[in-house]
């Protein structure tokens, strides 16, 4: 193309659909690991910096983790309204238990991750995202299965956070989006506690996933709220679900949300604010449309199967 330069000879193509692909331009490759689990690269890009790839699947990257981050945790958050006992499922980077040591409410996060070879490598290679979280003395890190945590567990939790890759059939995380996970997630989950999910894209190409994420969802929780953030490196508008056994507000007052955010977080967040909020709870009329007439409910003998891997070239 005309007046343009391109400045990468290392691209990282990720699979969107079977007839779409994101090319991410690499400039170097900080680690690369094929451990128990998965393929794990840490990479630095020329436009976003630094990113974490698994299976060829990005999860997040410095220039807007974000994006992504801070939608996934504070809905949750905002809608249990006083959060002191927060269980994370996945989150290998330590942004999403960062977002939610923001609350001075919390007093005690656990991590649970079954991969601690990524965990270690994002420890090492990824701070701008952790920014310290892991050695906050109200985190708990177990590196284990989160199945066996939620069987175990005795402890009810005021708000869980299921931040897994993507359920591609390779990896180990398409277990964890069906009916019988969402039951466990449920048990343990404090009466007016809030559970939340990144539940897939939610563009109109391949949004299948996520809206029967958000009808398995439903199958288990009276009440579910899906909405969505658009994330610059996923090629694609985001979704995710939240659900409670207690009325979910689809229309947050700002200024509501402003105060409870001045109150009990410390910090300036980049994106959310009460305006945000509102904003992302109201999706589009072909996705409530979608939703609505969808009847089909992920288990563990019909899994999601999440398409597509990437690869380097």
């Amino acid at each position: 193309m005309a007046g343009s330069e391109v400045q990468a000879d290392f691209w990282m193509t990720e699979y969107i659909t079977p007839w779409d692909i994101y090319a991410h331009g690499v400039t170097d490759v900080l680690a690369h690991q094929k451990t128990p689990y998965q393929e794990m690269y840490i990479v630095e890009t020329g436009a976003y910096g630094k990113a974490l790839v698994l299976d060829g699947k990005w999860q997040s990257c410095t220039g807007d983790e974000f994006l992504y981050h801070e939608p996934l945790v504070h809905p949750a958050m905002i809608a249990q309204g006083h959060p002191q006992k927060v269980l994370v499922l996945g989150g290998g980077e330590g942004a999403t238990i960062r977002e939610v040591l923001r609350w001075n409410t919390v007093e005690r996060v656990v991590m649970i991750d079954i991969d601690g070879d990524v965990v270690e490598a994002c420890r090492q290679y990824l701070p701008e995202m952790h920014q310290g979280a892991f050695d906050d003395p109200r985190t708990e890190l177990v590196v284990g299965d989160a199945l066996e945590y939620l069987d175990n567990t005795e402890q009810t939790w005021d708000v869980i956070i299921s931040d897994l890759s993507d359920p591609i059939e390779e990896g180990p995380s398409f277990k964890l989006f069906t009916k019988e996970y969402f039951e466990k997630i449920r048990r343990v989950l404090a009466e007016d506690g809030a559970f939340v999910i990144q539940a897939g894209p939610v563009a109109p190409g391949n949004f299948h996933l996520h809206v029967r994420i958000v009808n398995t969802v439903k199958a288990v929780f009276p009440h579910v709220q899906s909405y969505g953030s658009f994330i610059s490196t996923y090629g694609a508008p985001w979704g995710f679900a939240l659900a409670s056994g207690q009325p979910i507000d689809p229309y947050p007052q700002p200024e509501t949300t402003d105060r409870l955010l001045e109150q009990h977080t410390t910090g300036k967040m980049k994106m959310f604010d009460g305006i945000t909020l509102l904003g992302l709870f109201q999706i589009p009329r072909h996705l409530r449309e979608a939703i609505a007439a969808e009847t089909q409910v992920y288990t563990l003998s019909e899994p999601p199967k999440f398409f597509g891997k990437g690869k380097g070239n």
